[in-house]
């Protein structure tokens, strides 16, 4: 029979002797008593730690849980933190959440213990999207700021994102800063708890204007908008923040015709019409598709619980909805966005676009193509925001963005953004449509000319402490062990950026990468493919990238080419053995 490991057992008794709720300390024991070993287990085993999306997890009591005292902790700790690193200051964040279940009580919980620390908490007295709160901390001068959210996780899931002084979220030194502050609290008790009202400020649709304004100010194809005014749009929120800005942002941009998804326009952190509340997820856009079809609709959006994502479905050349992944619409709109600068005479040398390591290469053939810097980061947006700080007033950024759905437009948000790309995602099909193309006939052109890069993320998910270990054994198993051929080409270059070196595998050398370390590996081989293995910093997966490109001759070629690359995919996965 299953015995239930020392540690564990000393962790959960810790909790029963604890300041804890008696609710609580009544679902522990309640699991004990039923010896639910493998739970309580998994939510004991470890602390919950800032991973690239903050802190993140199934909702429940225990220290590897999304709970009252993981948040205050948290929170305690970030509070530790921005004290030590401005001394001599009056410090302010801003504090917003999404829709999911008791995100607004962790919201609550998290600016209490803010105002507790003597901190000046500006809180969003209402649901709000991720790149909204971004916008706040720039706008109101914080030091930091918190999203309550769990992005576009299960129901069971919730978070916490934290923020620095530039939007952005924490990266190293200061993540791994409040990580040590996090851990450094041994008790409950050393949280301060007891609210302080008058440190507390509430926000709202004054901050929503001052952000639709600045994200209006950067639409570059106004009059093509104007012409296509009754674009038929259909919008999902998915029962999210979006809700709250994207109908107003495409109404700011000159949109006439949107057409909202009824059955999944109520905030509701059930996401009672979907399986998962993931634009990434086919069944998720399933009533949006309906609803587009019925309406005979140009368009479709999609955007996650806190609409940092967006998710889009465009007619195909049969006129079918098909749906773009995240690498075919970053790729168009940096395609739009640096055509449209060209024409309209805006670019001077200085502009840049930035993408990730694992986001299409065809968007750096874009930017080669059209003379304009771009710039490779690691997974995470908050790498992202980290260069965009980095180069401000001295570079004008563009856009950029990552193939997990997520972009962003301007320099006001140092977050993905998709209130500000569904807007222009809608601007980039009115300026087709206005050319007399399609989204897809464009990308389809956009192929033809930079050469057809195709893509696929596969997923491996592998939950609790054996899923940890699992995943760190697979990634150790491909870094000592390297396939040495992939879809029937040899693989010629091997990245692993954990270890921060590039070894060409041919003339057997090495030298260092420029990034900073990462549990990455890249395989690169010879007829230019790309493959990339990735342990989730948010979620209990292991992630296999997989990008391959041909040489698309003409429209006619674009079935049998796709098919082919399709097969080459096949064929490097099954390599691999995932």
């Amino acid at each position: 029979m299953q015995e239930l490991d020392p540690i564990i057992l000393q962790q959960a008794n810790a909790w029963l002797q604890g300041n804890y709720d008696t609710d609580v300390k009544q679902e522990i024991k309640t699991l004990l008593d039923q010896k639910a070993y493998t739970e309580l287990t998994d939510s004991f085993y470890r602390d919950l730690e800032f991973g690239t999306g903050g802190l993140r997890g199934i909702m429940g009591p225990g220290s590897n849980r999304v709970n009252k005292y993981t948040i205050g902790t948290a929170t305690q700790g970030l509070a530790n933190f921005l004290k030590k690193a401005y001394p001599n200051e009056k410090i302010k964040v801003a504090i917003a959440h999404d829709s999911r279940n008791n995100s607004d009580v962790f919201a609550g919980i998290t600016a209490g213990v803010f105002s507790a620390n003597d901190i000046h908490v500006y809180f969003f007295k209402e649901l709000r999207p991720t790149p909204e709160l971004s916008f706040a901390i720039r706008q109101l001068g914080c030091k930091s700021g918190v999203m309550l959210t769990a992005s576009h996780n299960p129901k069971e899931y919730n978070g916490y994102k934290a923020y620095g002084a530039d939007g952005g979220q924490f990266v190293s030194p200061e993540d791994k800063a409040v990580m040590a502050e996090v851990a450094a609290i041994k008790s409950i008790d050393e949280v301060k708890f007891n609210r302080v009202e008058e440190n507390i400020e509430l926000i709202g649709e004054e901050m929503d204007t001052l952000y639709l304004d600045k994200i209006t100010q950067l639409s570059v194809s106004p009059e093509a908008i104007q012409r296509q005014k009754d674009l038929k749009i259909v919008y999902s929120p998915i029962h999210g923040t979006g809700i709250t800005l994207v109908p107003k942002a495409l109404e700011r941009f000159g949109f006439e015709n949107v057409i909202i998804v009824d059955e999944q326009a109520t905030p509701d952190g059930n996401f009672p019409t979907v399986i998962y509340p993931n634009p990434e997820e086919k069944e998720a856009l399933t009533l949006a598709l309906k609803k587009a079809e019925a309406v005979d609709a140009d368009l479709v959006l999609a955007t996650d619980p806190d609409a940092d994502r967006v998710g889009i479905a465009v007619k195909n050349s049969e006129n079918e909805f098909i749906l773009l992944n995240g690498n075919q619409t970053g790729s168009m709109l940096i395609n739009y966005l640096l055509t449209a600068w060209q024409e309209k005479g805006k670019l001077t040398g200085k502009e840049y676009i930035v993408k990730t390591i694992v986001t299409s290469n065809l968007i750096e053939a874009i930017a080669k193509a059209k003379n304009v810097t771009y710039y490779n980061t690691l997974t995470g947006f908050k790498y992202i925001g980290e260069l965009m700080t980095q180069f401000e007033g001295k570079q004008t950024f563009i856009g950029g963005g990552e193939e997990s759905y997520g972009y962003l437009i301007g320099e006001f948000v140092r977050d993905k953004d998709a209130v500000v790309s569904s807007a222009f995602i809608a601007e980039m099909t009115a300026y087709y449509k206005d050319k007399g193309s399609s989204l897809f006939e464009a990308l389809v052109d956009t192929y033809i000319q930079y050469g057809f890069y195709k893509e696929k993320l596969i997923s491996i998910t592998k939950k609790g402490k054996s899923g940890a270990e699992d995943i760190k054994a697979m990634m150790e198993k491909f870094r000592t062990n390297p396939p040495a051929t992939l879809g029937g080409s040899k693989v010629t270059m091997l990245k692993d950026y954990e270890r921060g070196v590039e070894t060409d595998l041919t003339a057997n050398t090495t030298k260092p990468l420029e990034l900073p370390k990462s549990d990455v590996l890249q395989f690169i081989t010879e007829d230019g493919s790309i493959i990339s293995a990735r342990p989730s910093g948010t979620e209990p997966k292991i992630k296999f990238y997989c990008s391959v490109n041909g040489k698309l001759e003409n429209k006619a070629a674009y079935a049998e080419t796709d098919a082919q690359l399709d097969a080459k995919i096949d064929a490097i996965m099954q390599d691999l053995g995932v």
